[in-house]
């Protein structure tokens, strides 16, 4: 794919000419028994972006149908990044074309400057000129397909990695690392006590309020004790908690690890001769497994403590009462649903942030990328697994 030179021209030079004067770049060819021997001289730079890209359209014109063509680096003076990107782009044109390329005479800092710009590709556009705009919504929506595909097959292989790790931690217990996970405890469980009793609390209140408000009308403000007690312990408790867990465990999780991929910290943790899974991975997924149905369990209680002082508050509802009647609204399974979902959803939550951090590049921009995906992709399958579990529930009468 050609790219406008002009669009790299702010990569750092790597010239060991730093500082001299600029000469232009210049090229020269000769012909010799099928042969065509190419001299490129001056400073190939970005300063002369409009004249490198006018001397490699030149050079590629006068090349002859699969000939044999040598680029002669030798007097070359100064090359950078931009540079030694557009001829090793040239060259792979010229051998797509049926050439055959070889480089000359370059010096060591150029020849090692080209080979490690070869081991980086430019994504290719998706060219769509002449496409309706039916073609191009068709054709994002199949893209999204493939990718969400391919992101399903990655997770899968990740959540095996994940089970062999655990396995091998579980074989060998000296290589379990508690103190980390009691840590990841501290941080996802405790200290995410307070935010998520207050919301559920809130969120509880504005539920029984609600209810009394429509009931009322039936003359069944009453019943507000059932809508309060099954929608929570069913639906809303592990919800509400696996949202807020995802926002805020999901995401520092992803970020952490994010950034140790940004510092190569991970790849220090395996020259080290330790396994990042086994030291980043499995404590926090275990802490999420643990926290989440006891941090469930605490957004029942404080769901039903708001509903109940709004119902006493809001429609003279007495504490004795309200309870009375809630033992007689729900039964032990109605309980159990919920407390059942939260593994599920703390296992899912702890893999795509796990995942959306292993995925960061080397930049802030990527890291910024990867969190918000986390939090989005977190959320977004949590309500699909409750959405599931709901379906099962029903269709098991359960």
């Amino acid at each position: 794919m050609r790219v406008p030179f002009s669009t790299i021209r702010h990569v750092v030079s790597a010239s060991t000419l730093t500082g001299a004067a600029l000469e232009a770049p210049t090229w020269n060819h000769t012909e010799t028994a099928g042969q065509i021997r190419i001299g490129l001289a001056g400073d190939w730079s970005a300063e002369h972006a409009p004249g490198i890209e006018v001397a490699v359209a030149q050079i590629c014109d006068v090349c002859q149908p699969h000939a044999r063509i040598v680029l002669d680096l030798s007097a070359m003076q100064r090359l950078d990044t931009a540079a030694a990107w557009l001829i090793d782009r040239t060259r792979h044109e010229l051998v797509g074309e049926g050439h055959t390329v070889t480089l000359s005479g370059a010096r060591d800092e150029h020849r090692i400057l080209i080979d490690e710009v070869d081991h980086y590709d430019i994504p290719k556009e998706h060219k769509a000129d002449d496409a309706s705009e039916v073609t191009l919504v068709l054709s994002g929506v199949g893209h999204g397909v493939v990718d969400a595909g391919g992101e399903v097959m990655g997770g899968l292989r990740f959540l095996g990695e994940f089970v062999v790790a655990l396995g091998k931690a579980i074989l060998h217990p000296g290589r379990f690392r508690g103190t980390a996970l009691v840590a990841q405890l501290d941080r996802v469980g405790l200290r995410g006590v307070p935010i998520i009793a207050l919301i559920s609390f809130l969120v509880g209140g504005i539920i029984a309020q609600q209810g009394i408000f429509q009931l009322r009308r039936f003359g069944g403000g009453d019943f507000v004790v059932d809508l309060v007690g099954i929608l929570t312990l069913r639906e809303l408790g592990v919800l509400l908690t696996a949202i807020i867990i995802a926002g805020r465990s999901g995401s520092s999780f992803t970020a952490e690890i994010g950034s140790m991929k940004m510092r190569e910290e991970i790849d220090a943790i395996r020259v080290m001769g330790l396994d990042p899974m086994e030291v980043l991975i499995i404590p926090r997924i275990l802490a999420l497994l643990i926290a989440l149905p006891l941090l469930t369990f605490l957004s029942d209680m404080s769901a039903l403590l708001g509903g109940g002082l709004v119902a006493w508050l809001y429609d003279g509802m007495s504490p004795t009462v309200f309870l009375s009647r809630l033992k007689d609204a729900i039964l032990l399974n109605t309980f159990l649903v919920g407390l059942i979902k939260a593994p599920f959803m703390a296992l899912i939550i702890g893999l795509i942030a796990a995942i959306e951090g292993l995925a960061v590049k080397g930049s802030a921009e990527s890291l910024g990328e990867h969190v918000t995906a986390s939090v989005v992709k977190g959320i977004f399958m949590v309500i699909v697994v409750d959405g599931l579990f709901a379906i099962f529930f029903a269709a098991i009468a359960y």
